[in-house]
């Protein structure tokens, strides 16, 4: 217990030192060790006290829930985008390939660090994902990467704001946070009930701008390991590897996501196909069976004198219709006897 607390206050010691101190007080910040708190507690309920609660319940629908928090997090995305361009990247006083942490105290410089504090208290608003997921008892959306991803993410994101709250590692945000507008409209559309599926159809793509997402990433952070830029190399490693990761992930989630689909599909056509072609092959049986009992039934039923009209073609067989007997029979018995 000892050495734990040693450990714990060498931890402190470094925070404090090393730390940007204009977010130190800020909540959250002083330590690491709640965020993490929340980040375990957070998987631990998605993946074993939340399905244990609902194992004997039925699914919650919270309809009007998810309209308002698709709508809510639609909106708060978009203004983080905002709050990220406006304080740097979109103002062109950002440099796409070097762009050093400022720490002084400038108000557009404050903008940023305040942006970045609000981003990573967005990590936290997006566990609500899961926890809806659980609720309703979709189990299939709570899958390995859905976990990692929004398990990682508040702990990733507040060593940033610890130690380089602006700069280069802001990029990550700006993307991540336009994704996030384009993401929770989509879900919005969805929660909005059938009659919005129509407008869909682009849910393949979504996962496709997510993977394009993380490739700008880490080309914008491995630069930094080929030019001279004054922003620590730890936090390139951190951001850029955190990107292939989540790039592998959602590839394998793509792949076995769309391509299994697609596969189905495919399949699906080449049954259909078949059933159609053997359909076909047994109506080609069927009248072919059906002609040649019609012609063995003329030959059989041809009269003596050569005509065989179709009247006569059923009497031989004894079928005659009573319509037909009446008027055909005493004609044929008339030709015969002459």
């Amino acid at each position: 217990m000892a050495l734990i607390m040693k450990y714990i206050d060498s931890m402190h010691h470094y925070m404090d030192k090393y730390g940007d101190p204009r977010t130190k007080e800020w909540p959250l910040m002083s330590s690491p060790l709640p965020t993490l708190a929340l980040c375990l507690g957070y998987v631990y309920l998605v993946k074993v006290l939340g399905p244990r609660l609902m194992e004997n319940r039925k699914p919650f629908q919270l309809k009007n829930t998810l309209i308002v928090y698709n709508f809510v997090q639609v909106v708060f995305s978009a203004w983080l985008f905002y709050e990220i361009g406006v304080s740097g990247w979109l103002t062109g006083h950002y440099n796409f390939r070097c762009q050093p942490v400022d720490y002084s105290n400038h108000p557009k410089t404050l903008r940023m660090v305040h942006a970045c504090w609000w981003y990573y208290f967005s990590k936290f608003t997006e566990f609500f994902d899961t926890f809806f997921f659980v609720m309703r008892k979709k189990s299939s959306q709570v899958s390995t990467l859905h976990v990692i991803h929004h398990g990682c993410m508040p702990m990733s994101v507040w060593f940033g704001v610890k130690f380089t709250p602006g700069g280069h590692s802001t990029f990550f945000g700006l993307l991540n946070t336009f994704v996030h507008i384009v993401m929770y409209t989509y879900y919005l559309f969805t929660a909005l009930g059938p009659q919005f599926q129509k407008y869909l159809w682009w849910k393949k793509y979504l996962t496709a701008l997510q993977m394009v997402q993380f490739v700008l990433i880490m080309v914008h952070a491995f630069q930094l390991l080929f030019i001279d830029c004054n922003y620590p190399k730890a936090f390139v490693w951190w951001i850029g590897m955190h990107a292939v990761m989540f790039f592998f992930l959602f590839n394998e989630f793509y792949q076995n996501t769309y391509k299994v689909q697609k596969q189905k599909r495919v399949a699906a056509a080449a049954a259909k196909k078949r059933e159609a072609e053997l359909l076909l092959l047994q109506q080609q049986q069927q009248q072919q069976q059906q002609n040649g009992h019609v012609a063995n039934g003329s030959a059989n039923g041809t009269l003596s004198n050569g005509t065989g009209n179709k009247a006569a073609d059923y009497y031989v067989r004894g079928d005659l219709p009573a319509e037909m007997e009446l008027t055909q029979r005493p004609a044929n018995t008339h030709t015969a006897a002459q």
